[in-house]
């Protein structure tokens, strides 16, 4: 239906007056190139640089150079036009593209021709005067007065000093320096003169100045004003010298027919502006001067800007006008592969939804609701089938993801159905078909005393898990749903010691300080007064002081485990945390064998070093502890192992286990990590939960297991990818120490 529509109005269409070939374009592009050329050889060929090109020529040369241009401009959007058109699936050869390239061309030239030329011949014509031989003439006379005008004010004060250097040495060829009424003379001429400091001085051959006469109310040195060159300069005949600074003009003359006296006058002038407009005037001259010899270039460089502007208009109207074009043609192609894909049974096929009312947009709305009703009838058919396979796949990704253990039993408490979490949490294999009081008593005493929901312990004494259990009673037989909250558990126990403990060091803490100072102020104000020989009154304190302190050694744990701080990671080594660690104690522990195996240079972590260098220093004080208990003769070893894992796309694991040889594990095993928990007459119980608390703040996990041999093993596995994203880059302390241990290496022979 479509192929026809287009053939028709192909044959519609009347035949072209006017053909683009080849030979046209190729005759554009040499016209364009002949006019560049010929304007730069025009244009470089002008005599006086300094002179501007007359405005009616650089407008011709301007409209030569944007004739081609735009011609150019229009066969490249021609082209461009043609190549879209070829990708369509409308066909039709672009006709459509290259007649709205040639309308938009054409109303965005011919307007834009017409205010280049005005443009163009208005700047040129506004700014002629400014290159004229009148304008400069202002400017040079400008500043020539401004010049002149200084140098006579100069001159008169120099005509003025030479004046009563004069009238001095007419006053001392009659009288002498020591007569004494010269200094009222030379008072009286700095007075009618109108002068603010003055000096009579004499320069001796070594260039020392002698002072006969001084006015300087301002306390100004005006030795730093005489100068070895003015003074030669004088020497040789110069009427005088004259020097401005600031505000003040300032001169040294010889006086004539005296033995090498000399006349200092200054006065305060307001010379600073006349000296500010000369050296304005001279600056502005000069940056006149520069921009006169780049006239011409600032003539071309501005008919140049407005030649390039006037192309990039007619391109941005190209660009335009194929942006329009293709938003005209491709709801229609659109439309065609669409129907194509339909009639090849893809019923999927749409078109994006129109934002336009018009005839193309209804056309496009109407196909659409086409294809989405043999589509929506198409899918009916398979969605019988398709929910069959569903809840199969459904109830099969249940049972087998599913987190909680489920466990379907028979009348008979034979198990049927068990999952993947079922077999994990029960810690078997095999579960179907097996009978339930062999897999897990507990769950059949439950299913048999008829309940529904119950906390149940399973497992043996080192391994036992809580679960918490809900039963189903279906005609065909019992279903077990169970999670394990072992964990959960053991974090409300946590938190809730964790309250107590807060509690605890705040109502402990409170009276120590008091009790101990009321203590040590008994020692020292009743020690002395009371009998030695009874040391009754001493040993009391001494009591209350060392179990004072033991009280605040327990408050101190409590509010460790309630508060702990917040970890700062940064990149540490981990083998100097470990050697600080083991440091510590094989001083106190000199009976004690200690080694560190790891490879070179040891494993780098992200951690907090005080809070891993805390836990690592908890379980080497429990090593030690346990061979202590234990009594071995032979003191009995303490090994911590580094290591790092490195699995390539998976992960990077580093591990540290501490193995020793003491009494070993408890009995309750499972418990020696929850707070308050503990073997020992001292301890707090608050150990082990802090260093579990600090190992899973790191993204790590700890276990327990028993040596071979005796004793204990506590492995601490560290996620280290994990805890590079936590890094925050801040500092943490620098270790103490690295110790003097016995240390191993892997790769030792």
């Amino acid at each position: 239906m479509i192929a026809p529509a287009t053939l028709a109005i192909e044959d519609d269409v009347p035949p072209h007056r006017f053909a683009v070939t080849p030979a046209l374009e190729a005759l554009v592009v040499t016209l364009a190139i002949t006019v560049a050329v010929a304007s730069y050889v025009l244009i470089s060929g002008a005599n006086s640089p300094q002179r501007l090109i007359a405005p009616p020529l650089i407008a011709l040369l301007l409209i030569a150079n944007l004739v081609p241009g735009i011609a150019l401009l229009m066969l490249l959007g021609r082209r461009v036009a043609m190549r879209r058109a070829a990708r369509s699936p409308v066909g039709g050869g672009g006709r459509l593209h290259v007649r709205l390239v040639a309308l938009f061309s054409i109303v965005a030239a011919v307007p834009m021709l017409l205010v280049t030329i005005f443009a163009s011949l208005l700047f040129q014509y506004g700014v002629q005067f400014w290159y004229s031989d009148q304008a400069r003439g202002m400017l040079e006379n400008a500043t020539e007065l401004a010049q002149s005008s200084y140098a006579r004010q100069l001159s008169r004060w120099e005509e003025a000093s030479v004046t009563m250097a004069a009238d001095m040495s007419n006053y001392l060829r009659e009288r002498s320096l020591q007569s004494p009424d010269f200094s009222g003379y030379f008072y009286q001429q700095v007075y009618y003169r109108s002068l603010s400091e003055a000096a009579l001085f004499k320069v001796t051959p070594q260039n020392e100045i002698q002072t006969f006469a001084v006015v300087n109310p301002y306390e100004i040195d005006f030795t730093r004003q005489v100068t070895p060159e003015a003074i030669r300069e004088l020497r040789s005949g110069k009427p005088a010298a004259v020097s401005v600074t600031g505000d003040r003009i300032r001169t040294i003359t010889m006086l004539p027919g005296a033995d090498e006296l000399f006349l200092y006058a200054g006065r305060v002038e307001d010379t600073k502006l006349l000296s500010e407009q000369t050296t304005r005037a001279n600056a502005v001259l000069a940056s006149y001067r520069q921009l006169l010899a780049r006239s011409r270039s600032l003539q071309l460089l501005f008919n140049a800007a407005l030649l390039g502007i006037s192309l990039l208009i007619v391109g941005v109207a190209v660009w335009i006008a194929l942006a329009v074009a293709d938003r005209l043609v491709r709801p229609v192609g659109e439309l065609v592969d669409a129907a194509r894909r339909v009639a090849e049974g893809d019923l999927t096929a749409r078109v994006p939804d129109p934002r336009s009312r018009d005839e193309v947009g209804t056309l496009a709305r109407a196909f659409n609701q086409m294809t989405g009703r043999l589509q929506e009838q198409n899918s009916d058919l398979m969605t019988a089938n398709d929910q069959l396979e569903t809840r199969r796949a459904l109830i099969e990704a249940v049972m087998a993801d599913v987190s909680a253990g489920v466990v379907a039993t028979a009348k008979d408490r034979v198990i049927r159905i068990a999952n993947r979490s079922a077999i994990q949490l029960l810690g078997a294999d095999g579960l179907v078909g097996k009978p339930l009081h062999e897999v897990a008593p507990e769950l059949d005493a439950l299913v048999q005393e008829g309940g529904r929901e119950a906390i149940v312990q399973v497992g043996q004494a080192g391994d036992a898990r809580t679960l918490a259990v809900r039963i189903a009673h279906a005609p065909t037989g019992p279903i077990l749903t169970f999670d394990d909250i072992t964990q959960q558990l053991l974090d409300q126990r946590r938190a809730a010691w964790s309250d107590v403990a807060r509690r605890i060091a705040h109502e402990i803490k409170n009276p120590l300080t008091p009790i101990q100072l009321a203590a040590e102020r008994l020692q020292r104000r009743y020690g002395g007064k009371i009998p030695a020989e009874d040391g009754t009154f001493a040993r009391l304190t001494d009591t209350i002081i060392r179990q004072v302190a033991d009280l605040r050694r327990m408050v101190d744990e409590f509010s460790s485990f309630a508060r702990m701080p917040k970890p700062v990671f940064r990149e540490e080594s981990l083998l100097d945390a470990a050697r600080q660690a083991m440091f510590l104690h094989e001083v106190a522990h000199p009976g004690i064998r200690f080694l560190l195996v790891h490879d070179d240079p040891g494993p780098m972590l992200v951690c907090d070093r005080r809070q891993i260098g805390q836990a690592l220093t908890n379980i080497v004080k429990n090593a030690v502890e346990a061979i202590e208990t234990r009594g071995d003769d032979e003191g009995g070893a303490v090994t911590m192992t580094l290591t790092e894992t490195r699995h390539d796309g998976t992960g990077h694991c580093v591990a540290i286990e501490v193995a020793d040889t003491g009494i070993g594990l408890p009995v309750e095993r499972d418990r020696i990590i929850e707070p308050y928990m503990t073997t020992r007459a001292r301890g707090t119980g608050l150990g082990l939960a802090i260093v579990k608390k600090i190992i899973e703040e790191h993204c790590g996990t700890i276990a327990f297991s028993d040596r071979p041999g005796g004793g204990t093993i506590v492995t601490m596995n560290f996620d280290a990818r994990a805890l590079v994203a936590l890094d925050q880059g801040a500092s943490a302390p620098e270790p103490a120490g690295d110790g003097q241990l016995v240390a191993m290496t892997r790769n030792r022979t």
